[in-house]
């Protein structure tokens, strides 16, 4: 399988080289982070109530003080889906002050 070169490439790879099969859906996390509580509260409320966010689970880093909100979306892996839910979900959360920390496949235990 070929992937793009970029960052969600190379991940794709590495987890397609440690055997998980890309063509099923998978739990794909995509993490956002908030400096304050309030807007990632809001943020995980209102992801929720759209129809390709599964969950969201709100969550305080222990080292670094801020909100992460981690959005769970059920779907197939492919390059170009995963970068447009990226950037869709990115875009609700700068709306709340939010940004994006990049994504992982829990199957594959890999993040990026």
């Amino acid at each position: 399988m070929q992937f793009p070169d970029d960052d969600n490439g190379q991940l794709l790879a590495e987890i397609a080289a440690a055997g998980i099969d890309l063509n099923k859906m998978h739990q794909v996390d995509f993490f956002i982070l908030f400096e304050q509580e309030a807007d990632a509260e809001k943020f995980a409320k209102e992801i929720v109530s759209d129809a390709l966010v599964q969950k969201a689970e709100l969550e305080k880093c222990k080292d670094t003080g801020v909100w992460e909100v981690i959005t769970q979306v059920q779907m197939v892996p492919e390059h170009t889906l995963l970068g447009q839910a990226e950037q869709y979900i990115e875009s609700i959360a700068n709306s709340f002050n939010g940004y994006g920390d990049g994504w992982g496949l829990m199957d594959g235990e890999e993040e990026a």
